[in-house]
């Protein structure tokens, strides 16, 4: 069965972006700057340190990102958000708490009426992040 996974496109901090969703997630983390790979040859200098391609996985937890960005520049929006499940409360507080440190807390954690302890933010490098635990799909 196929899957869909986050890949998350940066303006030049990927590395940055990475290594933090790395520290609030645990994982594996792997990156291959543009500098390492085949393609050094034919793009800018100023280009080999930025990332071509990083992958992080933590269970089921699989986020990639890049700063390859496409000619007409990055527009962050809101129609995409990372919607993370969690497994218990704890996980779910400890989650929300790591991704808003230096971002924006939209919806602080609060049980709502569908019955889960649900909240919502922007992390620090503008992508939106769902946090939900919900006992009852576990």
């Amino acid at each position: 069965m196929a899957n869909i996974n986050s890949y998350l496109t940066f303006n030049g901090n990927c590395r940055e972006a990475m290594r933090f969703y790395h520290n609030c997630l645990g994982g594996e983390l792997s990156m291959q700057s543009i500098g390492e790979s085949p393609m050094a040859n034919n793009m800018p200098q100023i280009m080999a340190d930025k990332i071509l391609h990083a992958v992080l996985t933590s269970d089921e937890i699989i986020i990639m990102g890049t700063d390859m960005v496409v000619d007409t520049g990055l527009i962050k929006g809101n129609a995409v958000s990372l919607m993370l499940n969690c497994d218990s409360e704890e996980e779910t507080k400890a989650y929300y708490e790591k991704l808003s440190k230096g971002g924006k807390s939209v919806n602080p954690l609060q049980k709502t009426f569908w019955g889960a302890l649900f909240g919502d933010l922007i992390d620090r490098f503008g992508n939106t992040w769902l946090i939900n635990y919900d006992k009852k799909y576990i």
